[in-house]
């Protein structure tokens, strides 16, 4: 395929390009996915403006109106759906069935997000006066920079710009630089769906260059941000300085799965694998740890450790790969450093995780998976705390539910959960004492539906920057209330009486 050439796209329009970089196949760096632009901090101020004034008409349309906008970019979408997921999986290197179900996602986010628009948008609640009505009423916070990953350069970026753009804000939408191709070709979709000039800006370049002055422009009210804790925490950092800037963030996890004594081992084998070496454990809701109960211990390990050398690792285009690249080199080397903690910190190696570079593999970042024991759980351990997202797997043996989720607890983050069980009463117990904001019984840590709230407590984020969660973040809820009377009566007892 000949490469892509993305643009900027400011003010309704295609912006001409001067200094770009390239964007390649992380399965095979020889092929050129596309060129994109490296913005400039001018082009950032630009789309700042241009967002800001179309703020002033598109915050007067109805939901419905703007709804029937995002349900004309649906159809688009539904057109593209194949494309996109090829697309996908050549520029973030994800197998091509992930490819095509994240396409599929972002569908339905559009989908869903049409739908709300003839929703209710506020209720009236009773006043303490018998003569005056109350309001809620959702209002829409002005401009909304959205910065997303390279690992769902499709479906999260959807998450965060449909919802903020039904309830009448504008965008700046900054996608990786991983995976600017992928932002191109949805911007071209808003394009031809018929957003007005200035309501969806897109600008393509780096974190320092293009996202730090995004964060810091004194224009923006709102920023959706999902990456890196490190990342996520300057971002909040700096935008505190602006009273009246909103942040939410996502920002990943060291998730675990936890495996009771009752489980049905095949299910739990294969809730593992999925969860642990789908997109080579690049998400931010993959499963790190596995949690699990002695008794059973030994036979599922016996189970996993053969299905996991079953697994076939290459470039995702070919239908019959199941783990792909790791996304550039960097991500490798962190690879190899969590794993070198874990032999320091004392792990039994149960399958030790090679660099693949021979033959298919040479052009890429590949490595296949590393998996790890700890028959018993050893405390303030890095490679039992800190995310690695790459394929690299613990095997922690505990003795029974609560030790379980006490270990599972141990870690900073708390993004995602499942519990693995037939006993509803344990699963109802994992549910209400294990931190999290995403929980799944009998299911892998992967998974979210875009009408659930997507999100993560303790270092894993502040609320819920995705999906049917971010509604909150991107409007004020405002009260407002009416005087029918002829008088004004106050609820406290207050009288103009003077």
């Amino acid at each position: 395929m000949s490469p892509i050439s993305a643009r900027n796209y400011i003010n309704g329009e295609w912006r001409a390009v001067q200094n770009t970089f390239e964007s390649t196949n992380p399965a095979d760096r020889r092929e050129i996915v596309g060129t994109a632009p490296a913005s400039t901090i001018d082009e950032v101020n630009q789309a700042v403006a241009s967002a800001a004034e179309a703020f002033k008409t598109w915050r007067e349309l109805s939901w419905v109106q703007r709804a029937e906008i995002i349900d004309r970019f649906a159809q688009l979408l539904k057109r593209e759906v194949e494309n996109l997921g090829v697309l996908c999986t050549r520029e973030c290197g994800k197998a091509l069935n992930e490819g095509r179900a994240e396409a599929v996602e972002a569908l339905h986010m559009a989908q869903y997000v049409a739908g709300l628009g003839r929703m209710p948008t506020g209720f009236t609640i009773s006043s303490e006066i018998p003569a005056k009505d109350a309001f809620i009423l959702r209002k829409p916070k002005g401009v909304v920079a959205c910065i997303t990953p390279w690992n769902f350069p499709l479906a999260v970026p959807l998450w965060v710009l449909l919802p903020s753009l039904l309830v009448g804000n504008t965008v700046v939408y900054k996608p990786a630089e991983q995976t600017p191709i992928c932002g191109h070709k949805m911007m071209e979709l808003f394009v031809e769906a018929g957003f007005p000039a200035g309501v969806v800006n897109i600008i393509h370049g780096d974190g320092p260059t293009v996202g730090d002055p995004l964060v810091k422009h004194k224009d923006v009210a709102v920023i959706l941000f999902t990456g890196s804790r490190a990342v996520g925490k300057y971002i909040q950092q700096t935008a505190a300085g602006d009273l009246y800037k909103f942040v939410a963030t996502e920002l990943g996890g060291k998730n675990g799965t936890i495996v009771l004594e009752d489980a049905d081992i095949d299910l739990a084998v294969n809730a593992c694998v999925l969860g642990a070496f789908k997109t080579a454990g690049q998400r931010c809701v993959s499963t790190s740890r596995v949690i699990i109960d002695r008794k059973i211990e030994p036979e599922f390990t016996k189970r996993f450790l053969e299905k996991v050398s079953r697994i076939k690792i290459g470039n995702g285009i070919n239908e019959d790969v199941f783990m792909g690249p790791l996304i550039e080199a960097s991500g490798l080397e962190k690879w190899k450093v969590h794993n070198a903690k874990a032999i320091e910190e004392g792990a039994e190696i149960l399958v030790e995780g090679k660099e693949l570079t021979d033959g298919l593999y040479a052009h890429g970042s590949y490595a296949s998976p590393f998996v790890y024991r700890f028959n018993e759980y050893k405390k303030n351990t890095f490679c039992l705390r800190e995310e690695a997202f790459s394929p690299h797997l613990a095997i922690i043996g505990v003795s029974g539910m609560e030790e379980a989720v006490e270990v599972y607890n141990d870690t900073d983050y708390g993004l995602s959960m499942a519990v693995i069980t037939e006993d509803f009463r344990k699963w109802r117990w994992v549910r209400d004492h294990a931190d999290y904001g995403l929980g799944y019984v009998n299911l892998p840590s992967i998974g979210a539906e875009v009408h659930l709230p997507f999100g993560g407590v303790k270092s894993s984020g502040n609320g819920h920057p995705g999906a049917e969660g971010i509604i909150e973040s991107v409007t004020h809820r405002v009260a407002f209330t009416v005087n029918h009377g002829k008088e004004i009566v106050m609820a406290q007892g207050l009288t103009t009486t003077v």
